[in-house]
């Protein structure tokens, strides 16, 4: 008989700026997937970019959960704290780690040269596979990719269906860490995900093209294989992702506890599909947890 683990799920911010409704919603989604499963929700704050972090983000980020009634379970924990466990996976990852000396220019050259036009993902070439080329320095480390046959890497997502990747020739050897001296998020979340336990992930999608490569990790790394679900990312008004980047503003003002709900957390679930009316935050969340049940069964994809 197959027993079921426990679920835990997980939110990871990254703490270059305060919440906006954006990663408000990737939030809201994981917490009511964690709450109807009767699963622990864990919260990670993934700073392991120190270049983009601001300073004070984190606590900012804490702050405005707490203040949305979004109470995550055990310690947070921080990957800047991490490094050790991203070193022993590097080395359990054995002799498919290999330094590459290619700048992204390179990499995008090298691929005007084989298709004519530039690709919109980089997908490496291999220049550096079989060792560095004379006079040539190390700048990031790469995890070889199965060249014969391909590798294909796939899962099916309880919200998109059937995700499928050929790592070979879609993405090539990626990243795991990088020419800066951090660690490749890639590698990172797969350690954390692993390390904690982490059944479900629930995420925007734009992660959901990262999904391939974290699985192959997964294998070899030798660590078990989360569900998936991935909802839809809330775009500006030029059909961009909603980010930082994009000038996304903070939902969070430190304002009344009434605004939160009516300016964030009602538009967040409506994004979501979920109509939802509440006068107070504490009957917000008792009819968004079965409404989220219910928003499951017409999305979700059995394994």
């Amino acid at each position: 008989m197959t027993v079921t683990p426990p679920y835990i799920g997980r939110f990871a911010p990254s703490p270059t700026g305060p919440l906006h409704i954006g990663s408000l919603v990737a939030a809201m989604a994981s917490y009511l997937d964690a709450k109807v499963h009767h699963g622990s929700w864990l919260l990670r704050i993934e700073d392991v970019d120190g270049d983009r972090n601001v300073a004070g983000a984190d606590q900012h980020i804490l702050a405005s959960l707490q203040r949305c009634g979004m109470l995550w379970d055990g310690e947070v924990s921080w990957q800047s704290q991490r490094g050790e466990l991203y070193q022993a996976a590097l080395a359990r990852l054995g002799a498919l780690i290999y330094p590459c000396a290619c700048s992204r220019k390179e990499i995008a050259d090298s691929q005007l040269s084989l298709t004519g036009r530039q690709a919109q993902a980089l997908i490496y070439p291999g220049t550096c596979r079989h060792g560095l080329a004379p006079g040539r320095s190390a700048r990031a480390l790469r995890l070889a990719v199965p060249q014969t046959p391909h590798y294909i890497a796939s899962c099916s997502d309880r919200w998109c269906g059937l995700v499928s990747q050929d790592l070979t020739d879609e993405v090539g050897d990626f990243v795991v860490k990088r020419a800066d001296g951090f660690w490749a998020y890639q590698l990172a979340v797969v350690v954390d995900d692993g390390a904690q336990g982490i059944t479900d992930i629930v995420r925007g999608a734009d992660l959901l093209d990262s999904t391939p490569r974290q699985l192959y990790l997964q294998q070899m790394l030798g660590l078990p294989q989360p569900r998936y679900l991935h909802v839809p990312v809330v775009n500006n008004e030029l059909g961009e992702k909603l980010s930082k980047q994009t000038g996304a503003l903070a939902f969070d003002d430190g304002g009344a506890p009434q605004a939160l709900l009516q300016q964030a957390l009602l538009p967040a679930a409506r994004f979501l599909g979920m109509e939802l009316q509440a006068s107070d935050l504490d009957a917000f969340w008792r009819v968004a947890v079965p409404a989220w049940a219910a928003l499951l069964a017409a999305h979700e994809t059995p394994n």
